[in-house]
């Protein structure tokens, strides 16, 4: 059966938590957090469930990407932006496209729902190659003042992010996860064993 890209359902939620959890356990650190912010994002007031979608193949859900408002803000001045993420697909089923059809398919719907520009953090070896530039070539930091190769935009129009300037600021549910919580909620999936591997952030610091 041919992959299907379309909207999340209620049906969908655990599935999706799962996918998310297997796509990013120990990848960034040991264990994960994402199939967590998975599952708090869908309430907050930030998310964006009109552009968020899942990739279904043979009645299984292997992919997901979700919303969510953001903003760049320099004085009084603020203006609006996307942020997606957790974007997810099945350990099982990457590097297969599923991942690029989620954001060709949703970087139209943002254009044709009138959004500019889209902001993440993500992997520089990954996403350059779907236009995503560094931050700082538009002169946008991190909340506190930061860049690096991970930071990068993507003008949905061209030129919107010309001459927007300042600090980007996203939804404060990606950062309020708890690591007890966190674990607590992973009690609805098989287990999985926490690891430290190389690749992971500071595991060259902690080997040392």
């Amino acid at each position: 059966m041919p992959l299907i890209i379309r909207p999340e359902t209620p049906a969908d939620y655990h599935a999706a938590e799962h996918v998310t959890q297997k796509a990013f356990w120990n990848l960034h650190n040991p264990g994960c957090n994402e199939h967590y912010l998975v599952h708090k994002l869908r309430t907050d007031p930030a998310y964006l469930p009109e552009l968020s979608r899942v990739a279904e193949l043979d009645g299984a859900v292997v992919g997901t990407i979700m919303y969510s408002r953001a903003h760049v803000v320099a004085g009084d001045v603020t203006r609006d932006v996307l942020i997606f993420g957790p974007l997810a697909v099945d350990p099982a089923f990457q590097k297969t496209g599923i991942g690029a059809q989620l954001m060709q398919t949703t970087f139209q719907l943002a254009r044709d729902a009138g959004h500019k520009a889209i902001i993440i953090f993500g992997e520089p070896g990954y996403y350059p190659r779907f236009g995503f530039v560094p931050c700082d070539r538009f002169g946008i930091t991190t909340a506190d003042g930061q860049n690096f190769d991970a930071f990068m935009a993507l003008e949905l129009v061209p030129g919107a992010l010309a001459g927007v300037h300042g600090a980007f600021h996203y939804a404060p549910v990606f950062e309020d996860l708890p690591d007890a919580e966190v674990d607590e909620f992973s009690k609805r999936f098989p287990p999985l064993e926490k690891l430290r591997l190389p690749g992971q952030w500071g595991y060259e610091e902690e080997t040392k």
